[in-house]
């Protein structure tokens, strides 16, 4: 770390600083608090998401329990047509929504196939939506962790290190400062008591 002038030019340097990175430090928590309150809504979200799957899994289990002899896989009846994401800014972060989703019954002959498939392509919709809607919200919450943890660390570098630094080359400053302006005075009334006894003389 480079050694600090002890002079008036720095200390008007380092006092400007203290201003400039206090402005900063209210925006930054504004800013983290935001991450965090969105962070915490998509925990949340996904926490219910996930509920609502096993709910669905109960559901298919104690109604359909004839879906376990079912010879074809179940999971590829439901044809996803569209999904549109698009991208939310939040205070500078963009974050990825589902704003379209539409999913359908794949095709099946009803002479052919048994009456129950109706239901589970009702319910295997729901589920496929939810599980859209998961992934969504996990790299949500991936990017607004990244973005909280960098937010954090800048704040902390403003309210833990270049502040208390700055705050910290004032004081020392003020203090040389001051002791040379003593000294100035002390020099002077030194200087002034030999004037005047050489005029005595």
């Amino acid at each position: 770390m480079r050694k600090v002038a002890l002079n008036k030019s720095t200390l008007n340097k380092e006092t400007d600083k203290v201003k400039a990175f206090k402005k900063f430090v209210p925006a930054l928590d504004l800013k983290r608090k935001q991450l965090l309150a969105a962070r915490a809504k998509a925990r949340q979200s996904i926490l219910e998401g996930t509920e609502q799957l096993d709910a669905l899994h109960r559901e298919v289990s104690e109604q359909l329990p004839m879906l376990a002899n079912f010879p074809g896989a179940a999971d590829k009846l439901i044809d996803v047509q569209e999904i549109k994401v698009s991208q939310v800014n939040l205070v500078g972060l963009m974050l990825p929504e589902i704003t379209s989703l539409k999913l359908a019954i794949k095709p099946y002959s009803f002479l052919t196939t048994d009456h129950w498939m109706d239901h589970l392509g009702r319910l295997l919709i729901k589920a496929t939506e939810i599980e859209l809607q998961q992934k969504i919200l996990n790299k949500r919450l991936e990017l607004l962790n990244k973005a909280l943890q960098k937010t954090t660390q800048r704040l902390n570098l403003f309210d833990k290190v270049l502040i208390p630094r700055a705050q910290s080359n004032i004081r020392k400053i003020r203090i040389v400062l001051s002791d040379n302006e003593r000294a100035a005075v002390v020099t002077s009334k030194i200087a002034k008591n030999k004037r005047l006894k050489a005029e005595q003389a």
